[in-house]
């Protein structure tokens, strides 16, 4: 072979290379030595875990801090290779290689198709910002890409919030009061105390998850709250039962006592004092659609209603009513079923 053949050779295996989708992590992410590409999502620069690629003029950025970046809620299915995104009534799903999306249902094109390279999970920075509402402005002068995105908010404030700098009431520096009508959108659960949030004018910070400050509501939440009501309720395991125990202290409970510190200190709920009255609170559920931190109220001592217990899942209960076991944990079956009466559900 002739030294000239051999350098067309190479040259070529080196194009189709480069072409291919497969080898596209591989690309030159630009010219050598060129200025890395910054990223702008409504004044603030996003900081990649890994350098955009360029892949034939479009950038590919890991996706779950772009969607997250963008206020997506995502869900990932790991055995499809398929992400799902959700901002306000926009749905987008994506399956990872392919040249397709679908955005609400419809077929959408995607020029370069998003990939797994270095364990991380690419997608085209430009398709996702425009499907989700955004528009994006690309400088070449400054290698900037600008990103405006589409704000949803979704969710109403219902009592005056502090917007805070960190999910800590204590560590965390307010940066604005949010009066009761504000809207924000929600951008992640923190856990089951914080919401994380954006408001209109592109501030982002941390509000209280209580119910009572705004009408924000998901399963994901409920479950989180649930598992909070249990933690809490469980530190008090063993205090002593006493029939009228005052509610303003914790080293005594009666069934409503126990069940309203609960509730009060946990999620900021302000239920009354006797288990006749909480029954009345919230909406019923069906006793086979129960979720944790549902209120199930008994008969007991020749009343209609005379016992409320906090269910805990998996078909248990945590109450106190006995002087014996104090704040303890049975199983929902037995004389609780004989006597069960109604569930409410408060959250």
């Amino acid at each position: 072979m002739t030294k000239s053949k051999a350098l067309l050779l190479s040259l070529l295996t080196a194009s189709l290379l480069h072409a291919a989708p497969t080898h596209a992590a591989n690309a030159v992410q630009g010219q050598e030595g060129a200025k890395p590409v910054s990223i702008f999502l409504d004044g603030r620069q996003l900081r990649p875990e890994v350098e955009p690629y360029n892949v034939n003029g479009t950038l590919l950025v890991p996706m779950r801090g772009l969607f997250e970046a963008e206020g997506a809620r995502l869900t990932w299915d790991n055995a499809a290779k398929t992400v799902t995104a959700k901002k306000g009534d926009a749905t987008l799903v994506y399956r990872i290689g392919e040249h397709t999306a679908s955005l609400n249902g419809q077929a959408l094109s995607v020029d370069v198709p998003g990939q797994i390279a270095n364990g991380y999970t690419l997608v085209p920075l430009r398709f996702v910002s425009e499907a989700l509402g955004g528009t994006v402005i690309w400088d070449p002068g400054s290698r900037t890409v600008t990103v405006t995105s589409a704000i949803h908010a979704e969710t109403s404030i219902l009592w005056g919030v502090n917007l805070r700098d960190k999910p800590d009431a204590e560590k965390g520096a307010s940066l604005a009061m949010l009066a009761a009508g504000t809207k924000v959108h929600v951008l992640q659960e923190v856990n089951a105390s914080w919401l994380k949030v954006q408001t209109p004018d592109n501030r982002t910070g941390y509000i209280s998850a209580k119910p009572k400050y705004t009408d924000y509501a998901s399963p994901s939440l409920a479950e989180l709250q649930g598992d909070a009501l249990i933690a809490y309720g469980k530190t008090f395991w063993g205090a002593p039962y006493v029939f009228g125990a005052s509610p303003d202290q914790t080293k005594t409970f009666d069934c409503s006592s126990f069940v309203k510190r609960v509730f009060q200190d946990t999620l900021g709920i302000d239920l009354p004092r006797v288990s006749y009255d909480q029954a009345k609170v919230g909406k019923e559920v069906p006793v086979d659609q129960l979720r944790k931190g549902d209120l199930l109220f008994f008969t007991a001592r020749n009343l209609p209603i005379g016992h409320v217990a906090i269910y805990a899942g998996d078909n248990q209960i945590l109450h106190t009513y006995s002087k014996e076991l104090g704040v303890h944990m049975e199983a929902f079956d037995g004389q609780w079923k004989k006597r069960f009466v109604t569930a409410r559900r408060v959250f």
